[in-house]
């Protein structure tokens, strides 16, 4: 009883004698002597559709991730204006909704430079490239242990991984060449076969084990490293080159972030000046790793535009051919 007595009284004395405050007291001031962050300069305009896409971006608000995507679009322009590279590292997502022909336009126009994927991305692309489509029932094939278990997805991978190991051209281009070379019917869907026709770099970045491929026996994961690895070091180069440029991090929450981390220290420890460069986040949500590894910690301007990928990454092509268009720039 000693104890909770004692107890009881520290807690009335921490509290103190709490009484209401006497909001008389405050110091108040003008709303008009009072600094404000948005004023209706930076409104939206409401258009109409006659007025077209170019007047539809210049209405949107002047505020947050509005003016983001205009300033990134902007970077995007004057680094094609400069000649320095723009990269797309991308999720195996952004390829399953849709986007490979809005990521090949840009490609082709010369706003994306190269292609960074995680494992899963010349998966999609091979299989849109094959088939037509893509996306398995995961819940529906996983119960008898049929998920990721097609055999022509996995020896496309292995073959292109035992050609790398060849001629050293890295996972990406294996893959996309070797989608041209064999001719398949949906070949002008694919990502990394326009890498492969443009002669971009496009790389692929693996995790052993994340993808359906590591669990056939025709794979053999010394080759898929060995490539990866490869293409590990040509990203590297790339990134040495950077300066001026911008880094697009499109749907990867963990691996790409890690790669381009790793990707800059290689590029700085060699000497290379890599810090006027503009650096973009586009995610359906935000993370940890793009948040630090892609914004915050390489110190370049930082860029995060949240949203649906199947929405986002039209509207941000979309503002760059506008950007370029109005800001008259050389079409090259």
């Amino acid at each position: 009883m000693v104890e909770k007595s004692s107890e009881g009284s520290r807690r009335r004395e921490a509290a103190g004698d709490a009484r209401p405050v006497d909001l008389g007291r405050l110091r108040t001031r003008s709303l008009f002597e009072r600094k404000d962050l948005v004023t209706t300069d930076q409104f939206g305009r409401a258009t109409d559709e006659a007025d077209g896409i170019s007047a539809f971006l210049a209405g949107l608000p002047d505020v947050l991730a509005a003016r983001g995507l205009r300033e990134l679009a902007r970077a995007i322009c004057s680094a094609r204006r400069q000649g320095k590279p723009v990269v797309m590292a991308m999720g195996a997502h952004v390829i399953k909704c849709g986007l490979g022909p809005f990521v090949i336009d840009l490609m082709e126009r010369g706003y994306v430079s190269a292609i960074a994927m995680n494992g899963a991305g010349p998966v999609h692309d091979f299989e849109i490239a094959c088939k037509g489509s893509t996306s398995e029932d995961v819940a529906a094939e996983l119960g008898e242990g049929e998920f990721g278990m097609a055999r022509e997805t996995a020896e496309a991978m292995a073959s292109a991984a035992e050609g790398s190991a060849k001629d050293e051209s890295g996972l990406g281009r294996a893959v996309g060449r070797m989608i041209n070379q064999r001719r398949l019917p949906h070949r002008e869907m694919s990502v990394l076969a326009a890498a492969a026709r443009l002669e971009l770099p496009a790389t692929v970045h693996v995790a052993i084990g994340t993808d359906i491929v590591h669990m056939h026996p025709t794979v053999s994961a010394a080759a898929i490293a060995e490539a990866s690895h490869l293409d590990f070091r040509i990203l590297c180069d790339v990134v040495s080159r950077l300066d001026g440029g911008v880094w697009l991090n499109v749907g990867s929450a963990v691996v790409l972030p890690e790669v381009f981390l790793k990707a800059l220290t290689v590029a700085r420890n060699l000497g290379h000046r890599v810090e006027d460069f503009t650096a973009g986040d586009m995610d359906m949500l935000r993370h940890y790793r793009p948040e630090k590894n892609v914004l915050s910690r390489p110190g370049g301007r930082a860029y995060s535009i949240t949203g649906h990928h199947e929405i986002m990454l039209p509207l941000l092509r979309m503002a760059v051919l506008v950007e370029d268009a109005e800001g008259g720039s050389d079409k090259g």
